[in-house]
Protein backbone atom coordinates (compact mmCIF):
# COMPACT_ATOMS: atom_id res chain seq x y z
CA UNK A 1 0.00 0.00 0.00
CA UNK A 2 1.94 3.37 -0.86
CA UNK A 3 1.55 6.53 0.97
CA UNK A 4 2.08 10.06 0.12
CA UNK A 5 4.14 12.76 1.94
CA UNK A 6 3.34 16.57 1.24
CA UNK A 7 5.83 19.28 1.91
CA UNK A 8 6.38 22.88 1.34
CA UNK A 9 9.44 24.20 -0.26
CA UNK A 10 10.49 27.79 0.20
CA UNK A 11 11.97 30.00 -2.19
CA UNK A 12 15.30 32.24 -1.19
CA UNK A 13 16.27 35.31 -1.79
CA UNK A 14 19.60 36.61 -1.28
CA UNK A 15 19.90 39.58 1.09
CA UNK A 16 23.99 39.80 0.02
CA UNK A 17 26.04 37.81 -2.36
CA UNK A 18 29.60 38.34 -2.93
CA UNK A 19 31.59 35.96 -5.49
CA UNK A 20 35.34 35.38 -4.15
CA UNK A 21 37.85 33.90 -6.22
CA UNK A 22 37.28 30.98 -8.71
CA UNK A 23 38.63 27.31 -7.33
CA UNK A 24 40.88 24.71 -8.96
CA UNK A 25 37.41 22.64 -9.31
CA UNK A 26 36.35 24.91 -11.97
CA UNK A 27 33.63 26.70 -9.24
CA UNK A 28 33.41 30.00 -7.32
CA UNK A 29 33.76 30.38 -3.67
CA UNK A 30 30.66 33.00 -2.43
CA UNK A 31 29.50 34.58 0.83
CA UNK A 32 25.90 35.79 1.10
CA UNK A 33 23.35 35.80 3.66
CA UNK A 34 20.03 34.33 2.59
CA UNK A 35 16.29 33.87 3.99
CA UNK A 36 13.82 31.87 2.58
CA UNK A 37 10.35 33.66 2.13
CA UNK A 38 6.77 32.37 1.34
CA UNK A 39 6.66 31.68 -2.50
CA UNK A 40 6.89 28.42 -2.31
CA UNK A 41 6.14 24.99 -4.35
CA UNK A 42 4.10 22.12 -3.12
CA UNK A 43 6.18 18.66 -2.96
CA UNK A 44 4.24 15.31 -2.86
CA UNK A 45 6.26 11.86 -2.77
CA UNK A 46 4.08 8.67 -2.98
CA UNK A 47 5.78 6.21 -1.61
CA UNK A 48 5.68 2.46 -2.36
CA UNK A 49 3.84 2.36 -5.46
CA UNK A 50 5.67 -0.29 -6.91
CA UNK A 51 6.29 1.23 -10.32
CA UNK A 52 9.20 2.77 -11.70
CA UNK A 53 10.24 6.25 -10.20
CA UNK A 54 8.24 9.08 -12.13
CA UNK A 55 7.89 12.58 -11.54
CA UNK A 56 5.51 14.76 -12.84
CA UNK A 57 5.40 18.90 -12.64
CA UNK A 58 2.77 21.21 -13.81
CA UNK A 59 4.73 23.18 -15.55
CA UNK A 60 5.88 21.91 -18.46
CA UNK A 61 8.95 23.38 -19.03
CA UNK A 62 10.47 21.75 -15.79
CA UNK A 63 12.57 18.67 -16.13
CA UNK A 64 10.55 15.89 -15.29
CA UNK A 65 13.14 13.17 -15.42
CA UNK A 66 15.98 12.48 -13.22
CA UNK A 67 17.90 15.21 -14.18
CA UNK A 68 15.22 17.17 -11.65
CA UNK A 69 17.11 18.33 -8.45
CA UNK A 70 13.94 16.35 -6.81
CA UNK A 71 14.54 13.30 -8.18
CA UNK A 72 18.38 13.63 -7.45
CA UNK A 73 17.52 14.29 -4.23
CA UNK A 74 15.72 11.19 -3.46
CA UNK A 75 18.47 9.06 -4.94
CA UNK A 76 21.27 11.05 -2.80
CA UNK A 77 18.99 9.91 0.68
CA UNK A 78 17.70 6.47 -0.28
CA UNK A 79 21.10 5.54 -1.18
CA UNK A 80 23.14 7.20 2.12
CA UNK A 81 19.72 5.57 4.25
CA UNK A 82 20.08 2.86 2.40
CA UNK A 83 16.40 2.61 2.24
CA UNK A 84 14.10 1.60 -0.50
CA UNK A 85 10.93 2.82 -1.25
CA UNK A 86 9.51 0.31 -3.39
CA UNK A 87 8.51 2.51 -6.23
CA UNK A 88 7.98 6.20 -6.00
CA UNK A 89 6.38 9.20 -7.52
CA UNK A 90 7.40 12.85 -7.19
CA UNK A 91 4.82 15.41 -7.84
CA UNK A 92 5.32 19.31 -7.42
CA UNK A 93 3.25 21.89 -7.83
CA UNK A 94 4.94 25.30 -9.15
CA UNK A 95 4.56 28.33 -7.81
CA UNK A 96 8.29 29.41 -7.59
CA UNK A 97 9.05 31.56 -10.54
CA UNK A 98 12.00 29.44 -13.08
CA UNK A 99 15.27 30.89 -13.54
CA UNK A 100 14.55 33.98 -11.22
CA UNK A 101 17.41 33.33 -8.70
CA UNK A 102 14.70 32.20 -6.27
CA UNK A 103 16.02 28.56 -6.02
CA UNK A 104 13.07 27.01 -6.90
CA UNK A 105 14.31 23.69 -7.88
CA UNK A 106 16.82 23.46 -4.80
CA UNK A 107 13.63 24.19 -2.91
CA UNK A 108 11.90 21.44 -4.69
CA UNK A 109 15.03 19.10 -3.73
CA UNK A 110 15.27 20.17 -0.37
CA UNK A 111 11.26 19.42 0.70
CA UNK A 112 11.98 16.03 -0.89
CA UNK A 113 15.03 15.81 1.85
CA UNK A 114 13.06 16.80 4.68
CA UNK A 115 9.85 14.80 3.85
CA UNK A 116 11.99 11.70 3.39
CA UNK A 117 14.07 12.12 7.06
CA UNK A 118 10.71 12.78 8.81
CA UNK A 119 9.34 10.08 7.17
CA UNK A 120 11.80 8.11 7.95
CA UNK A 121 11.99 9.05 11.94
CA UNK A 122 15.47 11.57 11.10
CA UNK A 123 18.06 9.23 10.55
CA UNK A 124 20.00 12.63 9.72
CA UNK A 125 20.39 15.39 11.60
CA UNK A 126 19.75 19.20 9.73
CA UNK A 127 23.34 20.05 8.84
CA UNK A 128 23.57 16.44 7.89
CA UNK A 129 20.88 16.70 5.73
CA UNK A 130 22.27 19.78 4.57
CA UNK A 131 25.31 17.85 3.56
CA UNK A 132 23.67 15.43 1.79
CA UNK A 133 21.59 18.48 -0.22
CA UNK A 134 25.02 19.89 -1.37
CA UNK A 135 25.63 17.06 -3.15
CA UNK A 136 22.77 18.04 -5.23
CA UNK A 137 23.20 21.43 -5.68
CA UNK A 138 24.84 24.97 -4.53
CA UNK A 139 21.46 25.85 -2.91
CA UNK A 140 20.01 22.82 -1.61
CA UNK A 141 22.08 23.05 1.87
CA UNK A 142 20.66 26.43 2.44
CA UNK A 143 16.86 25.39 1.45
CA UNK A 144 17.06 22.16 3.67
CA UNK A 145 18.16 24.70 6.50
CA UNK A 146 16.02 27.52 6.12
CA UNK A 147 15.51 30.57 7.78
CA UNK A 148 18.59 32.97 7.93
CA UNK A 149 21.70 31.66 7.71
CA UNK A 150 25.72 33.08 6.28
CA UNK A 151 26.41 30.42 3.47
CA UNK A 152 30.25 29.86 2.09
CA UNK A 153 32.48 27.87 0.14
CA UNK A 154 30.08 26.39 -3.11
CA UNK A 155 27.08 27.66 -0.30
CA UNK A 156 27.58 24.25 1.67
CA UNK A 157 29.59 25.77 4.36
CA UNK A 158 26.27 27.52 6.53
CA UNK A 159 26.24 29.14 9.58
CA UNK A 160 22.81 29.79 11.25
CA UNK A 161 21.62 33.43 12.08
CA UNK A 162 19.31 35.32 14.15
CA UNK A 163 15.57 35.27 12.46
CA UNK A 164 14.55 38.42 11.38
CA UNK A 165 11.55 40.13 12.50
CA UNK A 166 8.71 39.63 10.72
CA UNK A 167 9.45 41.28 7.06
CA UNK A 168 7.49 41.91 3.92
CA UNK A 169 8.73 41.55 0.25
CA UNK A 170 7.60 42.34 -3.33
CA UNK A 171 9.36 39.90 -5.54
CA UNK A 172 9.06 40.72 -9.08
CA UNK A 173 10.27 38.76 -12.23
CA UNK A 174 10.99 39.81 -15.57
CA UNK A 175 10.44 38.19 -18.00
CA UNK A 176 14.22 37.76 -19.00
CA UNK A 177 16.45 34.97 -17.52
CA UNK A 178 20.31 34.97 -17.15
CA UNK A 179 22.66 32.55 -18.28
CA UNK A 180 24.30 31.90 -14.49
CA UNK A 181 27.61 30.23 -16.09
CA UNK A 182 27.69 33.04 -18.49
CA UNK A 183 27.22 35.54 -15.60
CA UNK A 184 30.24 34.22 -13.51
CA UNK A 185 32.77 34.28 -16.61
CA UNK A 186 31.32 37.97 -17.71
CA UNK A 187 32.30 38.70 -13.58
CA UNK A 188 35.24 37.40 -13.62
CA UNK A 189 36.52 39.92 -16.83
CA UNK A 190 35.30 42.87 -14.49
CA UNK A 191 37.03 44.93 -11.74
CA UNK A 192 33.76 44.70 -8.88
CA UNK A 193 33.15 48.25 -7.81
CA UNK A 194 31.50 47.44 -4.60
CA UNK A 195 31.14 44.16 -2.64
CA UNK A 196 28.44 43.62 0.27
CA UNK A 197 29.34 44.55 4.01
CA UNK A 198 28.81 41.33 5.35
CA UNK A 199 29.73 42.21 9.11
CA UNK A 200 27.47 45.46 8.83
CA UNK A 201 24.66 42.76 7.90
CA UNK A 202 25.35 40.31 10.30
CA UNK A 203 25.00 42.93 13.32
CA UNK A 204 22.07 44.58 11.45
CA UNK A 205 20.14 41.09 12.29
CA UNK A 206 21.43 40.92 15.39
CA UNK A 207 19.55 44.18 16.03
CA UNK A 208 16.27 42.97 14.61
CA UNK A 209 16.94 46.55 12.40
CA UNK A 210 15.38 46.23 9.43
CA UNK A 211 16.06 49.77 8.27
CA UNK A 212 19.75 48.84 8.61
CA UNK A 213 19.24 45.41 7.17
CA UNK A 214 17.35 47.27 3.90
CA UNK A 215 20.76 49.78 3.83
CA UNK A 216 23.29 47.00 3.31
CA UNK A 217 21.46 44.90 0.75
CA UNK A 218 23.60 43.82 -2.16
CA UNK A 219 24.50 41.45 -5.00
CA UNK A 220 27.54 41.75 -6.67
CA UNK A 221 25.60 40.40 -10.04
CA UNK A 222 23.04 42.68 -10.11
CA UNK A 223 25.45 45.28 -11.59
CA UNK A 224 26.48 43.13 -14.68
CA UNK A 225 22.95 41.99 -15.02
CA UNK A 226 21.56 45.51 -15.00
CA UNK A 227 23.85 46.65 -17.92
CA UNK A 228 22.22 44.39 -20.53
CA UNK A 229 18.51 44.66 -18.59
CA UNK A 230 18.32 48.12 -17.95
CA UNK A 231 14.49 47.58 -17.10
CA UNK A 232 16.07 46.32 -13.30
CA UNK A 233 16.50 49.83 -12.98
CA UNK A 234 12.84 51.29 -13.74
CA UNK A 235 11.35 48.26 -11.22
CA UNK A 236 13.69 49.02 -8.61
CA UNK A 237 12.64 52.98 -9.33
CA UNK A 238 9.43 52.51 -8.90
CA UNK A 239 9.30 50.35 -5.88
CA UNK A 240 11.64 53.04 -4.70
CA UNK A 241 8.92 55.40 -5.32
CA UNK A 242 6.20 53.72 -3.45
CA UNK A 243 7.89 53.55 -0.19
CA UNK A 244 10.81 50.67 -0.21
CA UNK A 245 13.08 50.35 2.16
CA UNK A 246 16.00 48.79 0.26
CA UNK A 247 15.58 45.87 -2.87
CA UNK A 248 18.06 43.87 -4.91
CA UNK A 249 18.55 41.21 -7.35
CA UNK A 250 18.67 37.49 -5.88
CA UNK A 251 20.70 35.29 -6.95
CA UNK A 252 22.05 35.65 -10.60
CA UNK A 253 18.80 37.12 -11.52
CA UNK A 254 16.68 37.86 -12.79
CA UNK A 255 14.15 38.69 -10.05
CA UNK A 256 14.37 41.85 -7.95
CA UNK A 257 12.92 42.23 -4.36
CA UNK A 258 12.10 44.93 -2.47
CA UNK A 259 11.99 45.27 1.39
CA UNK A 260 8.48 47.03 2.50
CA UNK A 261 7.48 49.00 5.39
CA UNK A 262 3.87 47.43 5.50
CA UNK A 263 1.60 45.06 3.47
CA UNK A 264 -0.25 47.84 2.12
CA UNK A 265 2.79 49.46 0.83
CA UNK A 266 3.61 46.18 -0.48
CA UNK A 267 -0.11 45.82 -2.23
CA UNK A 268 0.20 49.32 -3.93
CA UNK A 269 3.63 48.56 -6.07
CA UNK A 270 2.30 45.27 -6.98
CA UNK A 271 -0.81 47.21 -8.41
CA UNK A 272 1.98 49.96 -9.90
CA UNK A 273 3.74 46.81 -11.90
CA UNK A 274 1.69 43.91 -12.25
CA UNK A 275 0.15 44.81 -15.78
CA UNK A 276 3.86 44.87 -17.29
CA UNK A 277 5.49 42.07 -15.00
CA UNK A 278 2.61 39.12 -14.22
CA UNK A 279 5.15 37.32 -11.81
CA UNK A 280 5.05 39.50 -8.79
CA UNK A 281 4.40 38.40 -5.37
CA UNK A 282 4.11 39.42 -2.07
CA UNK A 283 6.04 37.35 0.72
CA UNK A 284 7.04 37.40 4.18
CA UNK A 285 10.26 35.91 6.00
CA UNK A 286 9.97 32.39 6.54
Amino acid sequence: MSITLREGAFAKINLTLDVLDRRADGYHDIRSVLQTISIRDVVELELGTGQPWALTCDKEDIPQDNTNLAWRAAEVFFRTAKKDPQGLTIRITKRIPAQAGLGGGSADAAAVLRALNRHYEYPFSVYALAELGAEVGSDVPFCTLGGTALAEGRGERLRKLPDLPETVFVVCKPDFSVSTPELYRRLDETAIAKRPDHKAMEAAIAKGDLGAVAENLWNVFEPVVTEEHLELNYIKSLMNSYGAMGFAMTGSGSAVYAMMPSFEYAAVVCAMLKENYPQIFIAKNV
